[in-house]
């Protein structure tokens, strides 16, 4: 969350900022809140001070009248400041609450729209490939190679799960390897994360666990959620604790199982294997001096760059825009792979569609769980920390099934994962 002081000095500003992000936020509650908790925090210290020269005063030696009077003045004190505490910690509760709507602040170079079709294009890379054949969408080719069943997915678990089958399995096992390796190269620490976390974790990164718009399943009477992504449990890894300032930054990478709502969730581009309800990842987590943070952030996005580059498949980098950053990043750059699945009347050749983002939070998620390091002035400061997906496999296999298939039904496998799952093409079958 932003700081209360930061809020209340910089209020038009923070009232601008909620608006380009066209979210909801009262930013004039949190200042008024603000100001009755430091109200209530003098009264508090206060009346501790009036507690403490009674019981200095019920020290010395006193005639029992006197002394009678400081008792009673004693108990009035204890009550007093029983009432104030109690209307103290009152006040922290709604003060909180109101802050944790208050969406990070936007760099000054991010885009200013309302959604994801106002993001920037800033950089294309390959060239989308022109087919001398129709080409099917990745469930076309999923089902008629047998490498994915949805009816079954959805008869077994509902809507927006799936079974993946034969070569696909290896398929995403060669892509988890690949990224890994790549990150390993890159000297990030390899976890494989819970994947279940506590909520005051989700709501520190800046996950909402409860409600209808909420995104992550709560385990019921637990106090617990199924993660939706690693950058969570990556997240949530150093809650509550002071890092040497000589060891950072701190590359962190997490395999984890991702389960989400997608409550809301829909349209003719989230079929398949793009929106579901459960899938593999590889993230990348950074805790990050303030001032190296922006440099981390470009590192992350050409790692993003390097993998899908790798893969051989067409994207394009967009700065997003403030209506689509989401609440806890300071910038983020999303990159969009080429899918001929996403043809249209509009797009006849295909569209764009996102595999990755890479975003910069700053000390947004650091203060709500409490991360900091110790500078070289002796004060502890709260840490940047940023987050990245380095293969979101679902949405990886979607755009290889896509671009690497062939007029006869089968998919090629790009070079770089062939020694990773031991086959170069997947050829359709008598009976999948």
């Amino acid at each position: 969350m932003l700081d209360y002081r930061f809020i209340k000095e910089n209020l038009q500003a923070v009232k601008e900022n909620i608006k380009n992000r066209n979210m909801t936020a009262d930013a004039d509650l949190v200042v008024k809140l603000y100001d009755e908790r430091t109200a209530l925090t003098t009264k508090l210290q206060n009346l501790q001070q009036k507690r403490n020269a009674n019981a200095a005063s019920m020290k010395q030696k006193l005639d029992p009248e006197t002394r009678q009077k400081y008792i009673e003045e004693g108990k009035a004190l204890k009550d007093e400041i029983a009432q104030a505490q109690k209307e103290l910690e009152e006040k922290e509760v709604l003060l909180d609450e109101a802050a944790r709507k208050i969406p990070n602040m936007a760099n000054p170079a991010v885009p200013i729209g309302k959604v994801d079709t106002e993001n920037l294009e800033v950089k294309k890379v390959g060239t989308p490939r022109k087919f001398d054949f129709k080409p099917k969408d990745h469930v076309q080719l999923g089902e008629s190679l047998g490498l994915i069943d949805f009816d079954r997915g959805t008869k077994v678990s509902g809507q927006k799960f799936y079974y993946l089958k034969n070569e696909a399995v290896f398929l995403e096992q060669a892509l988890i390897m690949y990224a890994l390796n790549i990150l390993r190269k890159h000297n990030f620490t390899t976890f494989i994360t819970p994947d279940v976390a506590k909520q005051e974790i989700l709501q520190g990164i800046g996950f909402n666990p409860r409600g209808n718009e909420s995104n992550v399943y709560c385990i019921e009477d637990e106090g617990t959620c199924l993660v939706a992504t690693a950058e969570i449990t990556l997240g949530g890894y150093h809650s509550g604790e002071i890092l040497d300032k000589s060891k950072l930054p701190l590359f962190y990478c997490g395999l984890s199982h991702c389960f989400r709502r997608e409550a809301g969730a829909a349209g003719h581009f989230s079929k398949g294997l793009y929106r579901v309800h459960q899938f593999d990842k590889v993230e990348m987590f950074v805790y990050s001096l303030p001032e190296e943070s922006d440099k981390i952030h470009e590192q992350l996005r050409l790692i993003e760059e390097e993998i899908f580059t790798g893969l051989g498949i067409p994207f394009r980098v967009v700065d997003t825009c403030t209506g689509d950053l989401g609440a806890p990043a300071y910038r983020k750059w999303d990159l969009e792979a080429w899918m001929p699945g996403r043809a249209d009347e509009n797009h006849p050749e295909g569209d764009w569609g996102e595999v990755t983002s890479t975003s910069n939070c700053t000390d947004y998620q650091a203060r709500r769980l409490n991360v900091k390091f110790r500078d070289d002035d002796g004060k502890n400061k709260y840490v940047h920390m940023l987050n990245g997906t380095a293969i979101a496999v679902g949405r990886a296999m979607l755009a290889i099934l896509e671009n690497y298939q062939n007029a006869d039904g089968s998919v090629t496998i790009p070079p770089a994962l062939v020694p990773f799952c031991g086959f170069d093409k997947i050829s359709p079958k008598q009976n999948s």
